[in-house]
């Protein structure tokens, strides 16, 4: 069991995470892991400029025409890497496959439905409907904890 403190500070002083163990041990290593994913960003470029952009804030990251791109709430970024490298980087996030195409985030879904040939629709909060793959769809029940 682990003793764990929480401290509000205020908000002009930088926030910290302190980690004190006997030794790094998997259950550790793990909790770190974990904090590293939930910082992590990843790079999109647009208009000539190169942006780092929040995992959290992704809605979606999609392949078309072997070109790349990340999908925020209102903004589209395009990223150098390939689908597979994206869906590697956000392991253990809200992240998934959806498609052969698409990756998505589970927590920016607003609602879901079934479609045709037991395919499910995901309605997004920004107001976009992404679909979700047949062999994806057992993924994504998982997730919703469905």
């Amino acid at each position: 069991m682990y003793k764990i403190t929480i401290e509000q500070i205020d908000p002009d002083k930088e926030e910290e995470i302190v980690i004190r163990c006997h030794a790094l041990g998997d259950e550790v290593t793990a909790i770190l892991n974990k904090l590293r994913k939930s910082e992590s960003v990843l790079l999109g470029s647009k208009d000539g400029e190169t942006f780092r952009i929040a995992v959290k804030d992704v809605y979606y990251i999609e392949s078309v025409d072997n070109k790349t791109f990340i999908c925020v709430q209102k903004d589209v970024f395009e990223s150098k890497q390939k689908l597979y490298e994206l869906e590697e980087l956000t392991l253990g996030t809200k992240l998934f496959r959806c498609s052969k195409s698409m990756i998505l985030n589970i927590g920016k879904i607003r609602s879901v439905s079934a479609a045709m040939n037991g395919r499910f629709e995901a309605k997004l909060l920004n107001g976009e409907s992404v679909v979700i793959s047949r062999q994806y769809v057992p993924k994504l029940k998982e997730k919703l904890g469905m």
